[in-house]
């Protein structure tokens, strides 16, 4: 099934040199990493883009894309999370993600539709910062991560966190979302 997004050629990902689908949508996303690379100080090796996330709720499986990671000295310390719309809507599925993707808690979570930006705490949910200027710098993030205890997941959340990030981002999903999977039995 073809994608509802709007093709508008091919282009150059920031961050790892490969050839992309040129959408409204990935220039967005190619508008944060340059932000990451140019203004906040962090180099491509910090930064892993496009994380495959399988999720299940009970016996329907997903598996959806997380935008970037970025890593201090090889420590994830902030997931970035892009979608277009509401930010409010986000906070929670992209606090269950960062729970997700290492097992244990990131402590920097950044939800954006490419123009606005909500810094969220990893721990409390609560906003520590609003606009790209708020986002972390690679030496900020440091500093954070160093006071950060990087608790891990326990079995019990990990479900409960697989099932939000499910009921939000698959279970409601548009069918032509080709950023979004649906799995069968079996599939990982």
């Amino acid at each position: 099934m073809t994608g509802h997004h709007l093709i508008l050629g091919e282009l150059t990902d920031v961050v790892t040199g490969e050839v992309l689908e040129d959408s409204h949508d990935e220039r967005y996303r190619q508008k944060i990493a340059r932000i990451l690379l140019t203004e906040k100080g962090f180099s491509q090796s910090d930064i892993t883009p496009r994380i495959p996330l399988t999720v299940a709720a009970g016996a329907r499986r997903g598996r959806i894309r997380v935008e970037y990671m970025a890593a201090v000295d090889g420590r994830d310390g902030m997931m970035i999370k892009y979608g277009p719309g509401s930010l409010i809507t986000r906070h929670r599925p992209a606090l269950a993600m960062a729970r997700l993707l290492a097992g244990r808690q990131i402590p920097v979570v950044v939800v954006t539709n490419g123009e606005d930006v909500d810094i969220l705490d990893g721990d409390s949910g609560r906003i520590i910062g609003r606009g790209f200027e708020a986002i972390p710098t690679r030496d900020q993030l440091e500093a954070i991560m160093a006071r950060h205890a990087f608790d891990p997941i326990s079995p019990a959340r990990t479900e409960m966190e697989a099932r939000i990030v499910y009921c939000y981002e698959i279970d409601g999903s548009c069918p032509c979302d080709t950023d979004i999977c649906r799995l069968g039995e079996g599939e990982a």
